[in-house]
Order: structure tokens, then C-alpha cells, then sequence
């Protein structure tokens, strides 16, 4: 079983960026494809970004390709996504995810583990 745990949310100004930080337990990280996904209010999970155990692969949403990206570290277990240039629309609970299957994080169904998510509050 995988335990992620997400850090690194907090509020900033538009324009601004943060780095999220997901440390991963539990189960050889580097065989593990993770990702990031968003839940703004009153809307659905949407997905962020996803990057595979070597870190060659990685998908990035198109909507926000450009400001955030992912990368990790497998000497720390530990994944990350840094978001820059941030919007008020940003404005989410973000949530790290762990799955065996690239496809099945970038689709975002069926994924079997996910973190509790960090709050990112971007004012304007």
C-alpha cells in the first residue's frame, strides 16, 4: 500500500508561485507513476499532471502547461509540482496520486491511491 502526503499549500497573490511537495511511503516509489490532480470549489477533480517512475515520460494538462510543472526525486521519494505565474482560477485543493499505469493516472480513473490533498488559495 502507498501513503502519499502532500505540503506546500498555502495562499499567495496572483502572479505568484509555490511548489507542492508530495512525500511517498510505503511501497518502492520508483516503480510508482504519480501525478497531481486539482478540485476547485464546486467542481470536479481535474487532472494536473503526471510523471512515470524515471521521470523520462511526463503529461502535463494542456490548460496548464507552461505554469506548472511536475518533476521528482527518487533519492526522496518524493514528487513535485511547481506552479508559477499563479491565477485566482487556480485556486483549488490540489491532490498527489500513485498509481502502476501511466495511462490510468492521466485518465484518472481507477487510481489507487491518493493523497489528502494540500489547499491553494491564489488571491487576487
Amino acid at each position: 500500500q502507498v501513503q502519499l502526503e502532500e505540503s506546500g499549500g498555502g495562499l499567495v497573490q496572483a502572479g505568484g508561485s509555490l511548489r507542492l511537495s508530495c512525500a511517498v511511503s510505503g511501497r518502492t516509489f520508483r516503480t510508482l507513476v504519480t501525478g497531481w490532480f486539482l478540485q476547485a470549489p464546486g467542481k470536479e477533480r481535474e487532472f494536473v499532471a503526471a510523471i512515470s517512475w524515471s521521470g523520462a515520460r511526463s503529461h502535463h494538462s494542456d490548460s496548464l502547461k507552461g505554469r506548472f510543472t511536475i518533476s521528482r526525486d527518487n533519492s526522496k521519494n518524493t514528487v513535485y509540482l511547481q506552479m508559477n505565474s499563479l491565477k485566482p482560477e487556480d485556486t483549488a485543493v490540489y491532490y498527489c496520486v500513485g498509481d502502476t499505469s501511466f495511462s490510468t493516472v492521466v485518465v484518472g480513473t481507477g487510481i489507487t491511491s491518493w493523497g489528502q490533498g494540500t489547499q491553494v488559495t491564489v488571491s487576487s
